[in-house]
């Protein structure tokens, strides 16, 4: 098979790297490419991405089997409908199926005919409608161009002013062009982002593992939106378990409206999501792999991607199944400084060959240039550093360690990528994957994190492999469900919930286990806690949950008692217990025998 990839980013180094394993694939052709995809084992191809119909005659002339476009532009222009008329296997949408991407107010009618969550928002062509609707509205609010805007085109406005600097940007001073004309301003939500792609054959869905890419260019979030600084897989925030019911809400219905409408869906559909208190909720839509998360998501998979794009071009992708890595993948950009707005270009890049010659990691190249040999900075993000873990912060530590390797003058990456993973699931401590949790720790906020950690630090001492994550009894009751279910297969003997006000985290846990639930009452409330603790203790008869103090104290005790109950059927864990309360007996002996001569008679 000849594959032809169109475009020149991360994104495509890793299409042209991950359908290089297929057997199927003989040659691959790249146009324009980049300095990376130029040293792997591929032709590059002198012809722009939205020049469609140099694209075609290049397909024809070199008997191409499959093309596959990584960028959006040429998705909107046509590429595939053109590829289609010459008879060539096109992996992407059509240019009516791409206005999910193209134009923000087609993707919202869809949605609103899919019944998909999402945003409430007005588009306006007029500015002085858009004007006195933000003044009305009040912030915040999302300012958002129609149009394609490579991924910044969006405002988050935290004030009226900002907001309108934001119209003027986008509708007077025309920052994004014609994808200006019309703006749609959003309903601001509240809650963590997380990506979702399905592979779709215009009928199936079978979805990829989640991902959460990081926008803003600087660490905390903070700075202006940028292509990606950033992004990993899976993202704890959409577990496995919770993926074919994602699919269900924000992909079928999406498939079902563009068939009815005649022009079914075939390709990558990926859903932006927002997380809400509410539950999820659809940000955007994008037809076609997602940069950077493209990366590591196909580090995971297993499968021949080859074969997965056919049988979606085929409309034959109920017959497949995804085989992924249970491995965690991260990437972080390296990006110039300046970036997003004015930066430099021609530095040289050295140290690429140390960083990918490390374990489980690849570099994938976006803004480089080979040029005699010597690697050079072309475009605004350079490289994504890419590596493997069997948890997610191993691969956080393995990427971090690759691109440290890296030398070039005026750089700039984000330190943080992978951060809001480990707040909601501790797993740094399991460190291989044939290591089983024996005690899983629920909180049902995060900001319950710090008083429920001392928990965790006692089974660290203990050498007492736990699983440390968020869920809740009442806002992701299906989630809490599948976390005991497969926990329990994994060889969990243990549940400790800490919770606060109504406390029915462990209550709910206990109704679907027949482990023991140890409940940590969090003192949450005006009631200073007693809400929580009279909700832990009272539950029915037939299913107990132990219920020990509140907060940090209750949180070392559970620790304690889950302990003693692994202790049970565990010889050298008992003695553990038993040396670490001599450690402590011996420590008070200390103590009070220090205090006792301060105060003896002179």
């Amino acid at each position: 098979m000849r594959v032809l990839i169109i475009g020149s980013g991360g994104r495509e180094h890793a299409l042209v790297w991950k359908l290089r394993q297929s057997a199927q694939v003989e040659e691959i052709f790249v146009a324009p490419g980049n300095g990376g995809i130029a040293i792997e084992d591929a032709t590059i191809v002198p012809i722009a991405a939205d020049a469609i119909a140099d694209l075609v005659d290049f397909a024809r002339r070199e008997n191409i089997n499959l093309v596959v476009p990584g960028p959006e532009l040429p998705l909107t222009m046509g590429i595939t409908d053109a590829m289609d008329d010459a008879g060539i296997p096109c992996f992407g949408p059509t240019k009516y199926c791409a206005q999910l991407e193209g134009s923000k107010t087609f993707a919202k009618a869809v949605m609103e005919a899919g019944h998909v969550p999402t945003a409430e928002s007005y588009a306006f062509s007029d500015y002085a409608e858009a004007r006195a609707y933000i003044e009305e509205k009040q912030a915040p609010l999302v300012i958002k161009a129609d149009g394609l805007a490579a991924g910044k085109g969006v405002v988050v406005a935290t004030s009226v002013q900002e907001a309108l600097d934001a119209l003027d940007d986008i509708m007077i001073n025309k920052s994004f062009g014609a994808a200006g004309n019309t703006v749609v301003v959003e309903e601001f939500l509240v809650g963590e982002e997380a990506s979702f792609l399905c592979f779709c054959d215009g009928v199936n869905a079978l979805p990829l593992p989640s991902a959460q890419d990081h926008k803003a260019v600087f660490d905390g979030d903070k700075g202006p939106n940028t292509g990606g600084m950033g992004a990993y897989s899976p993202a704890p925030i959409l577990p496995s378990d919770m993926l074919e019911v994602m699919t269900d809400l924000v992909i079928r219905p999406i498939l079902r409206v563009m068939a009815e409408r005649g022009h079914p869906f075939k390709g990558i559909l990926y859903a932006g999501l927002m997380m809400t208190t509410n539950g999820p909720k659809v940000l955007e839509y994008n037809t076609r792999f997602g940069d950077p998360e493209c990366q590591p998501l196909l580090m995971r998979l297993n499968d021949d991607l080859a074969s997965i794009m056919l049988a979606c071009i085929n409309g034959s992708l109920d017959q497949s199944a995804l085989n992924y890595s249970h491995q965690s993948a991260l990437g972080v950009v390296l990006a110039a400084e300046g970036y997003p707005a004015a930066y430099p270009k021609g530095m040289t890049i050295e140290g690429v060959g140390d960083a990918d010659a490390m374990p489980a990691t690849k570099v994938f190249h976006s803004g480089t240039v080979l040029e005699k040999g010597i690697l050079h900075a072309s475009g605004g993000r350079i490289l994504c550093v890419t590596a493997l873990g069997d948890t997610l912060a191993e691969a956080q530590k393995h990427a971090y360690a690759a691109i440290k390797k890296i030398r070039m003058a005026q750089g700039q990456y984000r330190t943080d990528i992978g951060d809001k993973g480990l707040a909601h699931v501790h797993d740094a401590y399991i460190e291989h994957a044939s290591i089983r949790p024996k005690v899983a720790i629920f909180i049902g906020s995060i900001s319950d994190e710090k008083t429920i950690s001392p928990c965790a630090d006692v089974l660290k001492t203990l050498n007492i492999p736990y699983i440390f994550t968020v869920t809740s009894a009442h806002r992701t009751p299906e989630r809490t469900e599948a976390l005991v279910r497969d926990l329990e297969s994994q060889g969990v003997e243990v549940f400790i919930c800490a919770a606060g006000m109504a406390a029915h985290l462990a209550g709910a846990v206990a109704a679907r286990s027949v482990k023991p639930v140890i409940g940590i009452p969090v003192s949450g409330s005006s009631l200073g806690g007693m809400d929580a603790l009279l909700a832990t203790v009272q539950m029915p008869p037939g299913f107990p949950v132990a219920t020990v103090a509140l907060d940090k104290a209750g949180a070392r005790n559970a620790a304690w008692l889950a302990a003693q109950i692994l202790a049970l059927c565990d010889q050298d864990l008992e003695e553990r217990i038993l040396a670490s309360r001599n450690v402590s007996k011996a420590e008070v002996a200390k103590v009070g025998d220090e205090l006792m001569h301060r105060h003896m008679p002179k």
